[in-house]
């Protein structure tokens, strides 16, 4: 059992953590990543989804002026980063259900927080949710546990030195 369930999260992947107490001679408690989702349409090339690579102008017949269009790349690309979001809080529960933790903590963009806020918001979840609002997704693990030692949402590991993100003194 671990009181934490950690979700780290962009449009294009997902991954969800525990933190595990450490044993006699390892220094704890570490962050320990039990699962990973990807949102394949969100890693896929433009031209694997779009016809055209460029959306905007296009000119106009015999010559004529340019006119702007719109293909609603960014609306299809909210729709499935809000569908990536349903799955990601769905993982999310099934986690804390198997690990029974007492605490939820989200990492995310700002865009993307907001659709696992809504997301996980659908999805009744009986704990505390902490959230933080940067995108840690492509970072190791030691770091994700750093970053977010360092903003007091998880315990720092025993042992470690101390971390102190970049731009600090």
């Amino acid at each position: 059992m671990s009181d934490y369930c950690v979700v780290v999260a962009d449009g294009a992947r997902a991954r969800l953590f525990t933190l595990q107490e450490g044993g006699v001679d390892e220094a704890g408690p570490t962050l320990v990543e039990v699962s990973g989702l990807a949102n394949p349409e969100a890693e896929a090339a433009g031209k694997e989804i779009f016809s055209d690579e460029k959306s905007g102008r296009n000119a106009a017949p015999g010559g004529g002026g340019a006119h702007g269009y719109d293909d609603h790349r960014d609306a299809h690309i909210e729709e499935t980063e809000r569908r990536f979001a349903k799955d990601v809080a769905e993982a999310a529960a099934e986690a804390l259900r198997r690990g029974r933790a007492g605490c939820l903590v989200v990492v995310a963009n700002p865009r993307m927080m907001g659709h696992l806020r809504e997301a996980l918001t659908a999805t009744p979840l009986d704990m505390r949710v902490k959230e933080v609002k940067k995108d840690l997704s492509k970072l190791p693990v030691h770091e994700v546990q750093e970053h977010l030692a360092a903003e007091g949402v998880l315990p720092a590991r025993q042992g470690s030195p101390s971390y102190r993100p970049s731009g600090q003194p």
